[in-house]
C-alpha cells in the first residue's frame, strides 16, 4: 500500500481528527498494511523469523507519525519530563511524541541515544536538551524482541543522571523483551503486541 501525495481532504486526515480509540485501530491497520510481512527474515537480535516488521513503513509515513505520537503521549506518565530512544529506530517516534506535546500543552522534548560515543565535538551519547539531574524520562522503542535495545538506552540514560522507570513500545514481538524489562525494574507497555497484529493481518489481507 501507498498513500497519496495529492492533498487530502480533511476527513481523509484521521490522524489529526481521529478519536484515541478510532486511531488505535486505524494504526493497526496501518501497520498490518504497509510493515508486516511474512517470509524468511534474519532481525537485529540475530535471531530467524518467519515474519518480519518493517515498522518504519509506519513511523516514517505522515499519518502514522502523527497517529504514534498522539498514541504514545497519552501513555506518558503526567510527570514525564523527556522521552528517548535509541537511534535510528526510535529517532521519528520519539520526535512525534515531542512534537504532539507542544499541542497538548505539556512540552516534552525529545533524546536520542547514539550506540557509539559520537566521535568529535562534544563525544556525548545523548543528543537533545540539557535537563535537569534527576529528570524522569521515559524510553520509546519501535518493536521489542529480546528488549536489549531500549535496555541500552536506559543504562545511557541512567549514567547521565537522570531517572528512568518505564519503557513504551509499538509492537511488543513477546520474545523475552517484557520479562527482561520487568527483571530490570522497569515498567513496561506496548501499544500492540505482535498477536494482535498478526490476529488483524490475516482478517484484512
Amino acid at each position: 500500500m501507498t498513500y497519496p501525495t495529492e492533498t487530502l481532504t480533511h476527513s481523509d486526515i484521521w490522524a489529526a481528527t481521529a478519536d484515541l480509540t478510532t486511531l488505535r485501530h486505524k494504526l493497526l491497520d496501518l501497520f498490518c498494511q504497509l510493515a508486516y510481512q511474512e517470509g524468511d527474515f534474519v532481525l537485529s537480535s540475530g535471531l530467524r523469523s518467519s515474519y518480519y516488521v518493517n515498522k518504519t513503513q509506519v513511523t516514517l509515513h505522515p499519518q502514522g507519525a502523527l497517529a504514534i505520537g498522539r498514541l504514545l503521549f497519552h501513555l506518558l506518565p503526567i510527570d514525564t519530563q523527556a522521552v528517548a530512544g535509541l537511534t535510528l529506530g526510535a529517532d521519528p517516534i520519539v520526535t512525534a511524541v515531542s512534537v504532539v506535546s507542544v499541542y497538548e500543552n505539556r512540552l516534552t522534548p525529545a533524546l536520542i541515544i547514539r550506540k557509539e560515543a559520537k566521535g568529535y565535538g562534544t563525544k556525548a551519547y545523548i543528543e537533545g536538551p540539557s535537563l535537569p539531574e534527576g529528570a524522569k524520562v521515559v524510553v520509546l522503542e519501535d518493536v521489542v524482541t529480546t528488549g536489549q535495545s531500549a535496555l541500552k538506552a536506559v543504562e545511557r540514560l541512567k549514567a547521565a543522571g537522570y531517572t528512568v522507570n518505564e519503557v513504551i513500545a509499538l509492537v511488543d514481538r513477546q520474545q523475552g523483551g517484557a520479562e527482561l524489562y520487568h527483571s530490570a525494574g522497569l515498567k513496561f507497555e506496548a501499544l500492540f503486541s505482535i498477536e494482535e497484529i498478526q490476529q488483524r493481518y490475516r482478517q484484512i489481507k
